[in-house]
């Protein structure tokens, strides 16, 4: 009796623990889908580097929350401004949902810090183009992704548009702000306005200046302060939108870093203007280029600027075919971003690029 009972009990032992194990491989497919559930966590990355680029070494700094973000290169205007020092402030909301990448161009900010005025005789839109296309492949390969967007501004979206038409298969999206279209015509057009606008002010100062300075084209570097000391006043008066929030980041604020600043901004006008105006960037017409864009366009226009006249630019987009294009015109807008439109410009990422970005 008592082997009968202890048999049994090990029978029941063991039935229990095949149960158990049973159970428990029934429970590990519930387990695994609930962990195939789990997102992975967010890695931030802060990156600042010379980077191989075109021949000669450029500067560029990655950031964002999560470095899976969509990347977003931004091509900066002047020429010879990049946003480098002033990014942590400017871009700081788009980088919770983008990688957004900070570009020094060849012979701007510390791009020319590092090679100097050694770059001249390669300073023109075509290998500049080529120098931003050089950039999005390596942050493809770099970031693990496939595609990057262009955002670019003021002269800066010359090169972007060039490089949107070159290499369409690198590039999610084209996103142009102030958008120059033809130099001829943008600074025609801003003579005009300037004229119109001093003497609707009785301004005779501003309209003695005009008229000694004449309509363009104009062939002497020294043309370029006078109008600028016109335009600046009237750019401001015109501009109600409030300003983008800028602050110059610690690391750019040293005299050194101002002084190189200053010195490659002027190097970057002496070879794109050129000293009798006749340098590459007087040369733009991206009309001739064809219209014709295989991915996605939208431009963004102060209704204000007084640079790259908003009818201009609207007329250029009229003329473009793609698969998607959107127009935006920001109220009380000059030529400089504002913080309007750098809301609009984050919203329209999230809302129009990054579910492009996204599908995989």
């Amino acid at each position: 009796m008592t082997l009968k009972i202890t048999t049994m009990i090990r029978r029941v032992l063991k039935l229990a623990a095949m149960t158990v194990t049973f159970c428990s491989a029934c429970a590990l497919p519930q387990q695994a889908t609930e962990l195939d559930r789990t997102e992975p966590a967010a890695v931030s990355i802060a990156e600042e580097a010379y980077v191989s680029i075109g021949g000669i070494e450029q500067w560029i700094t990655i950031h964002g929350d999560d470095r899976a973000n969509p990347i977003v290169l931004v091509v900066h205007g002047g020429p010879g401004n990049p946003m480098s020092p002033v990014a942590a402030s400017l871009f700081s909301d788009w980088e919770r949902d983008f990688t957004v990448v900070q570009w020094d161009q060849r012979g701007a900010g510390r791009t020319y810090s590092r090679n100097g005025p050694s770059v001249a005789s390669t300073m023109n839109v075509e290998r500049m183009a080529q120098d931003g296309i050089e950039v999005a492949e390596y942050l493809t390969e770099h970031l693990g992704q496939q595609k990057v967007t262009i955002f670019a501004t003021s002269w800066g979206s010359v090169l972007g548009v060039h490089m949107a038409r070159a290499r369409p298969g690198l590039f999610h999206a084209y996103v142009g702000h102030s958008q120059l279209v033809e130099w001829n015509a943008n600074q025609t057009a801003t003579y005009e306005r300037l004229l119109e606008r001093a003497q609707a002010a009785g301004d005779q100062t501003s309209i003695d200046t005009l008229v000694e300075l004449g309509p363009p084209p104009w062939s002497r570097a020294a043309n370029w302060p006078r109008l600028r000391r016109v335009y600046a006043p009237y750019q401001r008066a015109a501009t109600t939108a409030p300003a983008a929030h800028v602050a110059l980041s610690a690391e750019y604020a040293s005299e050194e870093e101002q002084a190189l600043y200053s010195e490659a901004e002027d190097f970057s006008f002496e070879h794109l203007w050129g000293l009798t105006l006749s340098g590459p960037l007087t040369q733009v017409d991206l009309t001739a280029l064809g219209t014709t864009f295989e991915i996605p366009v939208f431009i963004v226009q102060g209704e204000q600027d007084l640079w790259t006249a908003p009818e201009l630019t609207r007329a250029y987009f009229g003329s473009i075919n793609a698969p998607e294009k959107q127009f935006y015109l920001v109220e009380g807008a000059g030529h400089e971003l504002s913080q309007n439109g750098m809301d609009l410009i984050h919203d329209l990422l999230l809302s129009k690029v990054r579910p492009l970005a996204l599908v995989r």
